[in-house]
């Protein structure tokens, strides 16, 4: 039987995942905007972002300007993130955990939000990145973290490369231009376009999924002898991943 050409022949020894429009259905900062009266105007600056721009710290100021999130609406946002999980999450990071991958949770998103959601998905705090806001005593919104790489479009690919010196096999999932930022320094990046299709991805990366479901990253993440271990119900969500690849829903 020929080995499919996307398939990895060493094992990867981590997986960094985007947060919004990654591993969880929703743009974090939108719904902040929803809450607070302003989503067209955010909603506007974050596309211009993730298709267009990408990330820069005056993006980064003037939305959280216009929304001026309280502490208790970014807490709820945590639950948000969790309650509109990407097909399959769960049980790809479960699967990919138990064949010894370290997971990573970097995003441009705010805290507590993206900490609480990934500690939702069992990965350590010391795993997560994202961007710090500070409140009053009251919950009302003060200001961000402006020393954090993340506000730039080349925030994550300083974090990655950083990560790289400890694991030289590793692959990166995401949504947008600042995650594509790293495409040419992980040992594959692949592009998620199951919940915000964006024509720059797909042009630009080499392995793009468009299915609602992640299950095709397992197909592109592990070798022909760790798919041999996988249990029969991790096989059954790898198979579903490879019939989104034969039917043309994952550039390869």
């Amino acid at each position: 039987m020929t080995t499919p050409h996307w398939q990895l022949q060493t094992p990867i020894q981590a997986v960094v995942f985007d947060c919004d429009g990654t591993l969880s259905a929703i743009e974090g900062v939108n719904e902040l905007a929803r809450y607070n009266g302003v989503y067209n105007e955010v909603e506007r600056l974050t596309t211009e972002a993730m298709s267009k721009t990408g990330i820069n710290p005056d993006l980064y100021q003037k939305r959280l300007q216009l929304i001026a999130p309280h502490a208790s609406q970014v807490r709820t946002l945590a639950q948000q993130y969790f309650n509109h999980l990407v097909t399959d999450v769960i049980a790809i990071i479960a699967i990919l955990r138990r064949l010894s991958k370290t997971i990573y949770l970097v995003s441009a998103g705010v805290n507590p939000a993206v900490a609480l959601f990934g500690e939702r998905l069992k990965i350590p705090k010391t795993h997560i990145y994202a961007v710090n806001l500070q409140f009053d005593q009251q919950g009302k919104y003060l200001d961000y973290d402006h020393t954090s790489l993340l506000i730039h479009n080349d925030g994550k690919r300083h974090i990655v490369s950083e990560l790289i010196s400890q694991y030289s096999e590793l692959i990166h999932v995401g949504d947008g231009l600042n995650d594509f930022s790293t495409h040419d320094i992980v040992r594959r990046f692949i592009g998620y376009g199951g919940v915000y299709y964006r024509e720059v991805m797909k042009k630009n990366c080499k392995y793009y999924i468009e299915t609602p479901s992640l299950s095709p990253l397992l197909p592109l993440c592990l070798t022909q002898s760790e798919v041999m271990s996988l249990t029969k119900d991790e096989f059954a969500l790898y198979q579903k991943g490879i019939k989104a690849i034969e039917c043309n829903d994952v550039k390869v």
